[in-house]
Order: structure tokens, then sequence, then C-alpha cells
């Protein structure tokens, strides 16, 4: 049964009135106050609710009338703030003859009262009638008992971590047999692994792939995902990007082939194809004639649940891989809901955790989903209620994890549910970035501050690892700066499933989009939409997201995307990367709640239209990668709740009187701007400015000096700018730093750190220099640096040697000199005993010697 999410809808619904009571002077008050009321007596039983409407179809019907007027009064409450944000915004240019305009406009204030005091009335007496049945369902008020803290895992840094992983040392060593060994074909040979969903098909697969006898063996290696429908393109694209770490979906059918033919042709290569579906031979043998140029030693993996698949693609016999014995379980049970040795202390919980890991069958995405439910939970009836849950005697399929996912789903917080049933939005195997993440969790206001004034950024993050702590996420990338992650196909069908009643991926336009949607995204394979879209959503003008495909080419006319903006009022997000059309239509600028607009990798568009700047709701703006951009809105300033930034842009200097006004920008990335020379003055008016990324900016020659006055700033991140010098200025004692994180990556004129960074020695925590050619020197001071936990530098040929006192950075943990051939083993004791003192550091790598 799908979720309604009604808890938190009301939350934020409860937040808005509160909100506009308290800061805006509408002369609405006593009905909003009415409104509120209202949805205050009915919030108290909302999750009573929830927990019943599965066996009560009238309760469903009455939560899903409910959920409508919510939402409604949550666009009400949007238009009042809008309207707020204007006057704010018109202050700033406001003169007589446009008062004039405005008052016999539809933006007159007495009309704009009337409207809203109607539309409130109108949600008031619909709320009125919901809660006036409330009664006939003998609801009672429950308290979010899963809103205790838990304690959280620490995130991981690799894709795969070996400790994790438990009991299949024994399958990977008859495997590695297989690989390492001749072929039992003239060809490429294949051999498959089977097996049930959540048995750790993926996780066998990846110890294989990352040890250390297949880099030796092997001269290339591509890990493929593949998909529910084969689609031989998409596994192509796929493979090139394992290649080469670039996206050639603009490449046609042969195109991709011959790339592929070239990369693999007479290498010996280890190819892992991950979960795959179809059993249709015919497509196989296509692909599998990608593979005959290679050297007859290479090899192939499949993952797949079907023993058909298996039978088909198998030059070999298939590998079926079971369940993890008892022992193996109970070992990953322990390791996941303990800390290590803490089970001893708990002889009764562990009973019950062997009762509990005996049900799961085996399978260790269940027992690690169990685990994680129960980490930190020394409560002895919370492991009895999980033990004997009614869950566990539904019907199910053999080796059905769902039910198990589920239960650990139903223990989730509240304000976690939407968050987690938003990402079912994008398709399986999607990798997700942290900052699109949390940017798409603020667009719907799915953040809940713990204290005032708590970064709205720093709360997505925390939601990020609770949902990792609990096993929804998995496949962590570290990239310093930002984490990449994916979630388990099983995992995916379970949001898919709580996710029903708000979220649709279309991938037949012969579909019906119910109204009640509210979050819409296009598969890839959807790709003749521009005629057929806007009438399927002609019934849908509630939609507050709509992704278009991201692989196949976007939107590619004006007159669809005004067709679009037209039918949907009230659209929060709209995804148009990678399109390619020239205009985008002024209509957008009558999209009052928008906040996220993306706009990247359009190699087309010139041009930004003024009626943008009316967005001042909008939060995040991203146009990186629009290579033909010619310069920004003149009123861009006006977008007064713009937090995230991310422009590619021709012109040689930014206007003052633009970005530089943009007070609630927390991001701004300028990507390949190759004819920028300046930035703007007056930066230090980005008050609230955490992460500052200038990447390809060729013409670029300094930094404004009052850039050391962005106190905010955590994260600078400066590459592939070969004119730019650091050096110049003085360090300012009387500013302080937050800089936590500095990346220099591609500076030819860079010799050692400027000295203006001094003032950052008690809050650096990272410090990356890459392939800086002229790079010499670390600075004296950086010993000082008393929070510092990792430097990497590498590329840096003309690293002399380290700085002396090395042995005073107590908090360093991490310690990478790579490529950096000058620094001989003469310069290694040239440090003196400093050297020998850090190698207490967990991790010291210097020029691909043995560790220190």
């Amino acid at each position: 049964m799908a979720e309604t999410f009604l808890y938190t809808i009301a939350e934020r619904v409860l937040a808005k009135i509160t909100s506009v009571v308290i800061h805006h002077q509408w002369d609405l008050e006593n009905d909003l106050k009415k409104l509120q009321e209202n949805l205050l007596t009915i919030k108290a039983v909302l999750l009573d609710a929830e927990e019943k409407q599965l066996q009560n179809h009238e309760l469903r019907l009455w939560l899903g009338r409910l959920r409508s007027v919510c939402y409604n009064a949550e666009d009400v409450l949007d238009e009042l703030e809008y309207e707020s944000l204007r006057k704010q915004a018109l202050k700033q240019s406001s003169n007589t003859k446009n008062k004039v305009r405005r008052f016999f406009s539809s933006s007159n204030p007495l009309a704009f009262h009337f409207k809203m005091s109607r539309k409130i009335k109108e949600l008031r007496e619909r709320l009125d009638e919901i809660a006036n049945q409330k009664s006939r369902f003998h609801l009672v008020e429950l308290v979010d008992y899963r809103l205790v803290v838990r304690r959280q895992r620490e995130m991981t840094d690799s894709l795969l971590r070996t400790s994790n992983v438990i009991g299949r040392e024994h399958d990977k060593e008859l495997i590695m047999k297989f690989l390492l060994g001749p072929n039992v074909c003239d060809s490429v040979s294949v051999i498959p692994i089977v097996g049930i969903g959540g048995l750790g098909k993926t996780t066998l697969a990846k110890l294989l792939y990352n040890d250390e006898r297949v880099d030796e063996y092997f001269q290339l290696k591509l890990w493929v995902c593949a998909s529910e429908e084969f689609d031989k393109t998409q596994i192509m694209i796929n493979m090139i990007k394992s290649l080469t770490h670039e996206n050639r979906s603009d490449l046609d059918p042969d195109q991709l082939q011959t790339c592929i033919q070239g990369k693999l042709n007479a290498k010996k290569f280890l190819i892992i194809l991950d979960d795959l579906w179809s059993d249709d031979r015919g497509k196989w043998m296509e692909l599998r004639d990608l593979f005959d140029g290679g050297d007859t030693r290479s090899k192939v993996i499949v993952t797949t649940r079907s023993s058909s698949v298996a039978t088909i693609v198998g030059t070999t016999s298939a590998y079926n891989l079971k369940g993890l014995c008892h022992e193996d379980c109970l070992s990953l049970f322990k390791k996941w809901a303990f800390k290590e040795g803490e089970e001893k202390r708990y002889p009764n919980l562990m009973e019950m955790g062997n009762d509990i890991v005996m049900k799961c069958g085996g399978l260790p995405l269940a027992v690690r989903t169990l685990g994680t439910l129960l980490y930190s939970k020394n409560d002895e009836h919370y492991w009895k209620f999980i033990r004997d849950n009614e869950i566990w005697k539904f019907d199910q399929k053999e080796g059905d994890i769902l039910p198990v996912l589920r239960l650990s789903y139903d223990q989730m917080p509240s304000h976690l549910k939407p968050c987690f049933a938003i990402c079912s939005i994008f398709p399986k195997d999607h990798v997700f970035d942290s900052y699109a993440l949390v940017q798409l969790w603020m667009a719907h206001g799915l953040l809940q501050p713990s204290y005032e004034n708590q970064e709205l950024e720093d709360v997505g993050l925390q939601y990020m690892k609770e949902l990792y702590s609990r096993s929804f996420f998995q496949d962590f990338g570290d990239y310093v700066h930002f984490m990449v992650f994916k979630m388990h196909d099983l995992v995916h069908n379970l949001a898919l499933s709580v996710a029903q009643s708000d979220y649709m991926v279309l991938d037949d336009l012969r579909k019906n989009i119910s109204e009640e949607i509210r979050h819409l995204s296009f598969a890839d394979n959807v790709t003749s939409f521009a005629r057929e879209v806007p009438s399927l959503l002609r019934k849908s003008n509630h939609l507050r997201t709509i992704i278009f495909p991201t692989e196949a080419e976007g939107p590619i006319t004006e007159s669809f995307i005004n067709r679009c903006i037209s039918i949907c009022k009230c659209l929060r997000m709209i995804d148009l990367s990678g399109s390619s059309f020239e205009v985008l239509p002024s209509s957008i600028g009558g999209l009052k709640h928008l906040r996220i607009l993306n706009l990247s990798a359009n190699d087309r568009i010139k041009k930004l239209p003024d009626s943008i700047c009316k967005l001042h709701n909008l939060q995040a703006l991203l146009a990186g990668k629009c290579s033909q951009l010619t310069e920004l809105p003149r009123d861009i300033k006006n977008m007064i709740r713009l937090r995230f930034l991310e422009i590619t842009i021709k012109q040689n200097h930014l206007p003052e009187n633009g970005i530089g006004c943009l007070q609630s920008l927390r991001y701004l990335s300028l990507l390949q701007c190759t004819n920028l020379e300046l930035l703007f003055e007056g930066m230090q008016r980005l008050t609230c400015l955490r992460m500052l990324n200038i990447w390809n900016c060729n013409s670029l020659r300094s930094l404004p000096r009052n850039l050391r006055q962005l106190t905010a700033l955590e994260n600078l991140f400066i590459g592939n700018c070969e004119k730019l010098d650091l050096l110049d200025g003085d360090v300012d004692q009387d500013i302080k730093s937050s800089l936590q994180l500095l990346i220099f990556s591609n500076l030819p004129l860079l010799t050692t750190l400027p000295q203006w960074l001094q003032k950052s020695t008690r809050t650096l925590q990272c410090i990356r220099i890459i392939d800086c050619e002229n790079f010499s020197s670390l600075p004296e001071w950086l010993p000082n640096c008393t929070s510092l936990k990792k430097i990497e530098i590498q590329g840096c040929p003309q690293l002399l040697t380290l700085p002396e006192g090395m042995h005073q950075l107590l908090a360093l943990n991490e310690l990478k000199i790579k490529d950096c051939p000058t620094l001989s083993e003469r310069c290694k004791k040239e440090t003196g005993e400093d050297w020998h003192k850090i190698a207490h550091v967990p991790e010291i790598e210097l020029d691909d010697q043995d560790n220190t």
C-alpha cells in the first residue's frame, strides 16, 4: 500500500502558516489561525491513521482528501510568501511609474488580497468538513517513537569495504580460478553468477573486480550495469563510461560499437555485466559480438536472477550462489547491530537476534538491513516487536526480501520517509550525488532543521547519513567535497512501492498520469515525447516535479516547453538538462513556486529571458556547460532566495550589481568560463557563501582581494586556470576564516600555497594539490594547521621537500604524495626526524614506493 506522507506534509503546512502569520501583514490572520487549529487537531491522530489505513478503505479515502487539501494549502501559502518576496525585490528598483503600473496589473494588492482571502476561506471550509469526519475512525494520538536519536555509522569511503563482507571468500576463490585460468573455448568465456535478489551477487562480483590479481592479469576491466529492459545502445554507452569516464550518448549505435571495438581490440579484458534480466538470445548475441576482437583469454561475468538468462549467456556452467550459513549470517548481524564486542553485554538481545537471523533465510541484505534497524536499540521490547512482527506472517515468494525491507522502512522516522520515497523518480542504478539530492529535498520542503539557524544543506547531509546507516543507500564514494552513492535495486523497488500515490516514472506514453501524481520523471527509453507529453500533463496540473530523460536528447523546442509551463503552474523543480533548445520561453517567469531550474549541458541556448529574474523562490539555477550562453540577466539580483548557482558564461567579467547581490548564495560554481578575466568586486557581500568552485576559466588572471573576506567560505576548489596567479596579497589577521577544504588542480603558476591562506590554520581539514607542474614547496606555516586531517599532493614534479615541524600535525591521519619524483630519498632525509615522527599517521604514501 502506498504511503500518504501526510504527517510531514501537515507539519510543513503548519510551519508555513506560522511563518506567514508572524512575518507578513495580510489581514488574513483569523482565517489562517482557524485553518491552523483544525490541522493541528487532525495531525495529532495522523500517525495512527496512516498505520490503520491498510485495513480500512474509507479511512484511505479520507486521508486522500486530506492530502489534497494540504497540498493545495501549501500552494496558497507559497503564493503569499512569493508576494512578499516580490515586494522585497521591487524595493531595489521601484519608481513611481512602476507603482502606477502595478496598481492596474494582476499584482495590484487589492485584487491579490481578495483572491487569497477567497482561496483560504475555501481551504478552511474543506478542512472543516474533513475534521468533522475524523471521529468516525476512532483514531488516537500516537507518539512518533521512531524519532529517538540513533548513533550513526560513519560513511564508507570506497565502493566496497571488504571488511563488511562475510562468508564469500570460498565463492570468490572458486570463481577466481576461472578468471585466471585458461579459456574453455576459442573465444571470450562467460560465467554467470545466479541467485535471488539480496543474496550478494553484486557484492561477490565487486570482490573479484577489486582483487589485485585481476588488476595484474587483465589489461582492461569494465563494470557495466544492465537494465530490466535490454538496451544494447545504453549498455554500450555504459561500457564507454567505464572505459573513459565520458558520457558519449551523442554517438549513434554504429559509432558506439566502433569505439568499443577499438578500445577492446587485442586486449585481455574483464567485463562485469551486472544484473542482466533479458533472455532474448538474439539481443545477447549482438552484444556478445562486441567482444570478439579481444584477446581470447578475456572473461565476462554476468550476474542475474534468472537461470534461463544464465543458460543463454554462459560458455561454462553457471555459478549458483547460495545463501550464507547461519553462523556467517549471525556474524554479519552482530557486525551491523552492535559495536564491536558490545553483543556480549546483551545475551538476551543476541538470543532474539538469533531468531531474527533465522527468519532472514541466509540473505545478506536482509540480515544487514535488520541489523542496521536494531543498531543502538537496546530495548528488549523493541527487539521482541521486530522478531514477532506480523509482517513475517505475510505470504511471500521464496527469497522475497521486500517484507524485511518494508519492516525497516516502517520503523523509519516520519521525516525520512518522503526523502526516501522521492528517490523512486530516478531509474535503477542511478548514481546519486549529495549536492543534487539535497537540492531536491530542499526544493520540496522535506528538510526540517533541528535547531534555529541550522543550514538546510547540513540537515540534508544528516538525512543522507541516516538513510545510509539504515542500509537504504550503498556504494558510497567520497570525493572530498561531495559524495556519490546508489540504491540496491530491491531498495529501489521498495521506494516505488511506497511512493505510488505521489511519484511516477513514465516509461510508456500510453499510460495515464493520475491527477494525484505530484512528481513525474520520464524513462530514458521514452524518446518521442515532444508531441504527446503536453496532452498527457493536462490532467496533472498539480505536478511539482518534471524530470525529462537524461541520456536521451531532452526537449528541443521553445513551444514544447512553453506548453508544459502553461499547464503545470505548481512546479517546484523542472529538469531540462541535456536539452538543445535555443530559447527558454519568457513564460518561465510565471512559475512562482519554482525552486530548481536545471538547464545544464545545453550547447545551443544563448540567452536567459529577463523574466527568469521573477523567480524569487528559486533556490538552484544550474546552467553549467551551456557553452553558448552569452550573459546573465541584468536583474539576477532579484533572485533573493538563490542558494546554488552553477554557470558557464561567455562574459569576460561579471557585473558587480549581479551575483554580488545574491546574499542567500551558498554555492557558486563557474565552469568553463573561457573568456572570464575578472570576477566582480564586492564579493564580501556574499556573507553566506560556503563553497566556491572555479574550473576551466583559462583567461582568469587573479581573484579579487575581498574574496578573503568571505568568512563563511568552507570549501575552495580552483582548477584548470592556466593564467591564474594566487600569490598576490598579504594576510589580514583581522578576518576570521571558516575554510575547511582546499583543492588546487592544474594551476601552472602555483609554486606554493598563497600567504593569505595562513588565516585558515585553525580550520583547514583537507588540502589537495593536483597536477600543478611548478608547485615546489609547502609553506612554513603548514605545521600550524591544528585541524588538518588529510594532505594529498599528486603530479607536482617540482616539489622538493616538506616543511619542518610536520610532526606537529597531530590531527593528520592521511598523507599522500604521488608522482612527485623530485621529492627523492635524499629530500626525505633532509626533513630530519620529522618524517619518522609522523610515521604514526595511519596512511602514508610516497611516490608509489612502500609506505613509510
